[in-house]
């Protein structure tokens, strides 16, 4: 079992930067790959970008080169470095772990509000 708790959420100017935490409870957690989602009122929600347990990365085209994820196994925990922010980055935040040899993330955090004015 693997909880997960986001933190790092707020209100920012377009142009400014945000750093989100999601912390991990449970074993393993280095075995995960740790996706970032986000859900806008009135939308769907969508990938953001994952970073894996072999260490690969991907983004989706409308955060790439603005928006980097990072994890440290030993604090079992995974950030989303934001930058260059626009206001269509409004959403909520979330994390999720999906277990190695999995096709589905199966555990999701609280998520987190970013919203970032004009």
């Amino acid at each position: 079992q693997v909880q997960l708790v986001e933190s790092g959420g707020g209100l920012v100017q377009a142009g400014g930067s945000l750093r989100l935490s999601c912390a991990a409870s449970g074993r393993s957690f280095r075995s995960y790959t740790m996706g970032w989602f986000r859900q806008a009122p009135g939308k769907e929600r969508e990938f953001v970008g994952r970073f894996s347990w072999s260490g690969s990365t991907d983004y989706a085209d409308s955060v790439k080169d603005r928006f980097t994820i990072s994890r440290d196994n030993a604090k079992n925990t995974v950030y989303l470095q934001m930058n260059n922010l626009k206001p269509e980055d409004t959403a909520v935040y979330y994390c999720a772990a999906r277990a190695q040899y999995s096709t589905e993330y199966g555990y999701w955090g609280q998520g987190t509000q970013v919203s970032v004015s004009s």
